[in-house]
């Protein structure tokens, strides 16, 4: 009975330790659940019944250099971002661009390409401003603004930022982005630019 007190004095400094770290999640379902809306063609799009894009290739590049499979979720814009705050999907990778608003909620990984925001708009029918760095009007710029995309996270998972800052590392490193992008977005006018 004397260890009851200093035990329920420990009890507050526990507590953090009891939540799991999103990459120990990943690694015990052996899955790395991405929520994408699959409506950008050349970034995530359906096509002939499967998903497809450049977007979807990274995603799962991301979950082999994390040892995992990759489980696209197919979205709408009112649950992907919510979804990743609230664990239902581990990452998002959709065009999204990092905004002070969504610093505020998410972590954030380093950009993965930096492209042309009329580029999105043109493909995406409703462009939603959140999404991007600047809020597209309708009358379009002269120059197209550059916008550099990241994949959102929940905060407070640094084990997480870590595996895949160096996942997107390796894969920036031997030359696979950049073959990605060139196999995506080569025959587009609108080339992305480099991050």
């Amino acid at each position: 009975m004397r260890f009851l007190p200093g035990l329920i004095c420990l009890l507050p400094l526990l507590s953090p330790l009891a939540h799991a770290e999103l990459i120990d999640d990943v690694n015990d379902r052996g899955e790395l659940r991405i929520a994408v809306e699959a409506n950008t063609p050349l970034f995530n799009f359906k096509e002939d019944g499967s998903l497809a894009g450049f977007e979807v290739e990274l995603g799962q590049m991301l979950a082999n250099e994390l040892d995992v499979r990759a489980d696209f979720v197919v979205t709408d814009a009112n649950d992907l971002l919510t979804g990743v705050e609230s664990g239902k999907y581990d990452i998002a990778i959709n065009h999204i661009s990092e905004t002070p608003a969504l610093k505020d909620r998410f972590d954030f990984s380093e950009p993965y390409i930096r492209t042309d925001a009329q580029l999105i708009a043109q493909k995406d029918p409703e462009p939603r401003s959140i999404l991007l760095v600047q809020s597209l009007t309708e009358e379009k710029p002269k120059a197209a603004p550059a916008v550099s995309l990241a994949i959102p996270f929940q905060k407070g998972n640094p084990a997480f930022h870590a595996s895949l800052e160096n996942a997107l590392q390796r894969i920036k490193a031997d030359g696979r982005l950049e073959a990605l992008e060139q196999k995506w977005f080569a025959e587009d006018s609108g080339m992305p630019a480099k991050p």
